[in-house]
């Protein structure tokens, strides 16, 4: 199946298709040097494949997790190109999660002010969602993706047979993300996750998402607007993430946590039984100041005030202007008891 990203001058298409990773070549311009950036939670055999159908592959391998979206690994992949005579003309290909393709579209993003990069996700969560819609970025001071830029990929393949080496916490942490746009955006996506067993599904959920998010960025690319109900819970989410390394959850179970308090308290009662259902926390141990005070880095702040997407009913939403303070607020909602 081909969904095309209909971008005005950045059109591509993303590749829905079992076995397509084995027809890369076929799908990518690869008769150029070609970066390879993969991490080493990735089985090697996935950049292998890749390598294999390139005609002049450089692979490298970063440590897996958000460790590696910094200037320093950057540093290496620029400079992996830069050692290899890379030129304009030439290509970056990620093979992995939301981390390795948003450090890769960033590396190709500034290498010689831009030159050509493919996504090809690994994770149920990069498919359904990271992949997809040009956002690159590295972390900075602890704060996620706060240096970044935007720099569509020329082509994006998924292939779902990936996902038979992942674990299922990983499975439900992508989940989240698909689960997030059913609530702002369709309502018989979100009555799928309700009503039947998502971990069977996981192909309908992955097309049914890749289309509400090109969709979205078709006619908002910079999140001027539109875009930003892609954001949906991940203003507290992102809050969360900033300290993860006190309770070590992933980007989505951060995510899922965040959705919580921006439904209304109908959608929080059909939300919450879905959450359960995928595995997914409903509850953490956090400092709600340490939270508060991550919030306020967010790059969806305007002034003094921050610009959310608010469900009050499942399959619409509503963006509105509020204060730190009156999320800070709502962190009871998911605060756990010490």
């Amino acid at each position: 199946m081909i969904i095309p990203v209909g971008i005005k001058g950045k059109e591509y298409d993303i590749i829905l298709e079992r076995g397509a990773l084995k027809k890369a070549g076929e799908y990518l311009d690869l008769k150029r040097k070609a970066l390879i950036v993969t991490d080493d939670g990735v089985p090697p055999k996935y950049a292998e494949a890749v390598k294999n159908q390139c005609a002049e592959p450089f692979v490298v391998r970063v440590g897996q997790g958000e460790g590696s979206k910094s200037f320093e690994v950057l540093k290496r992949l620029l400079s992996a190109m830069l050692e290899n005579g890379f030129s304009r003309g030439d290509c970056a290909v990620a093979v992995g999660g939301g981390v390795v393709g948003d450090l890769t579209g960033f590396a190709a993003s500034v290498y010689m002010r831009g030159i050509d990069f493919y996504n090809i996700p690994t994770t149920m969560l990069s498919m359904v969602d990271s992949s997809v819609g040009g956002k690159t970025a590295i972390n900075l001071d602890g704060i996620k993706n706060i240096v970044g830029s935007f720099h569509q990929p020329k082509k994006v393949i998924i292939d779902p047979e990936l996902l038979k080496t992942l674990p299922e916490r990983q499975i439900s942490s992508g989940m989240a993300e698909a689960l997030k746009m059913s609530l702002t955006s369709d309502k018989e996506l979100f009555e799928i996750f309700e009503k039947d067993d998502p971990f069977d599904k996981a192909e309908i959920i992955i097309e049914k998402a890749l289309k509400i998010k090109s969709g979205v960025v078709e006619k908002d690319e910079k999140e001027g607007g539109l875009r930003r109900i892609l954001n949906f819970g991940h203003t507290i989410g992102h809050g969360i993430e900033s300290f993860e390394e006190l309770h070590g959850l992933y980007h989505g179970e951060c995510v899922a946590l965040g959705m919580i308090p921006m439904c209304s308290e109908d959608v929080r009662k059909r939300l919450i039984p879905v959450l359960e259902k995928l595995r997914l926390p409903v509850k953490v141990e956090i400092d709600p100041e340490k939270v508060y005070r991550a919030m306020l880095h967010d790059k969806k702040a305007q002034g003094d005030k921050i610009t959310v997407t608010f469900v009050n009913e499942i399959g619409d939403f509503e963006m509105k202007q509020v204060y730190p303070g009156e999320l800070k607020d709502l962190l009871y909602l998911i605060e756990k008891e010490r």
